[in-house]
């Protein structure tokens, strides 16, 4: 944290802190005005009159909107974030079991497509107007237009059931659950913890196909840009000048294009992770992956207001701290950031 003065420190706080604020006030406040009976999802629409009013005292709905806000952050900054109507559980419980399986299928699917999109992009850019460059962009093109829910299928029609090749829905296969003690929540790295071996593979023949087809659309996005941003830099005075000078292409793509590109691409992929974490809700559903997505959706589908409000500050506070890490990223690989921040 040397690049950081305490104030600029200080500064990027506060904005998340007012941020976050600003999530949980209009989070709460749609949730109050949501077409949906939470008392009703809970003790039902022919519960005793007394029972529902009993009930709805028990949940603070008598309170003024004002009054349920402050005791809803309150309880928030206790760890309450209510029951939830879905499961009968407390939200925080539901949410730590279906978040790190939504926490481990985003994070495979960014390594997928970065790993895939950065290299594509600097390859349709140093290649322009060739067959590459072409490829590269049906290859983007395709993945922003075709639905992630028809791919999903398609690839279970291929990849599972005709070929064999993956497992199929869900995390593991039936006779493997409950056989990984629960550490990060995520199988991969519990199973590798475990020392099961057999087991991590099952989970990694569960996850590759919907951690591929998640990252398919994000890999576009990342060639479409890292491709935009090379050819920026191409047209360069100080990439003509190495040219004439006679620097290699390659020495000129990694001691001068990809330092100068760095920030631009910290931005993509955390945006990307983003969209990832909170667009694996269709990726779920198809492939009856037990995270948050669907965790949300089953929740909306019976108007759970309590599941639906935390899963989304979830999601919320998840953008801001990857908004905050990018700051920082931004003022250590960029100087002229923290000198115009200071």
């Amino acid at each position: 944290m040397k690049h950081f003065s305490p104030s600029q420190l200080g500064k990027r706080l506060a904005q998340l802190v007012l941020s976050l604020f600003i999530l949980l006030a209009v989070t709460f406040v749609i949730g109050r005005v949501l077409p949906t009976d939470p008392v009703g999802s809970i003790v039902g629409e022919l519960a005793d009159p007394a029972a529902y009013a009993a009930m709805r005292e028990r949940l603070g709905l008598n309170l003024p909107v004002y009054e349920q806000f402050f005791v809803y952050l309150w309880n928030l900054l206790h760890g309450d974030l209510g029951m939830a109507a879905l499961t009968g559980n407390p939200v925080s419980s539901d949410l730590a079991q279906a978040f790190p399986a939504t926490m481990e299928l985003a994070t495979l699917a960014i390594f997928i497509s970065a790993f895939v999109g950065v290299p594509l992009g600097l390859a349709a850019a140093l290649f322009r107007d060739t067959w590459i460059d072409q490829t590269a962009r049906v290859v983007s093109l395709v993945g922003h237009s075709i639905p992630v829910f028809w791919l999903g299928i398609i690839g279970l029609l291929i990849f599972y059931a005709g070929l064999g090749w993956v497992g199929g829905p869900g995390r593991l296969d039936v006779y493997y659950e409950g056989l990984v003690p629960s550490v990060t929540g995520m199988l991969l790295v519990d199973s590798l913890l475990a020392g099961e071996k057999e087991i991590f593979f099952n989970a990694l023949s569960h996850i590759a196909l919907p951690a591929f087809m998640l990252a398919y659309s994000a890999m576009a996005y990342i060639t479409r840009m890292t491709r935009s941003f090379t050819l920026e830099q191409l047209g360069q005075d100080y990439v003509i000048a190495a040219r004439a000078k006679g620097v290699s292409p390659r020495r000129t793509l990694f001691r001068h294009i990809l330092p100068n590109i760095a920030v631009q691409l910290v931005t993509v992929l955390a945006i990307s992770y983003g969209a990832l974490l909170e667009g694996a809700v269709v990726t779920e559903i198809v492939f009856s992956w037990p995270g948050i997505g669907q965790y949300m959706t089953s929740a909306l589908l019976i108007g759970d207001v309590n599941a639906v409000t935390a899963t989304t500050i979830v999601i919320g506070i998840v953008f801001m701290l990857l908004n905050f890490l990018s700051d920082i990223a931004y003022a250590v690989l960029d100087p002229r950031t923290r000198e115009a921040t200071s």
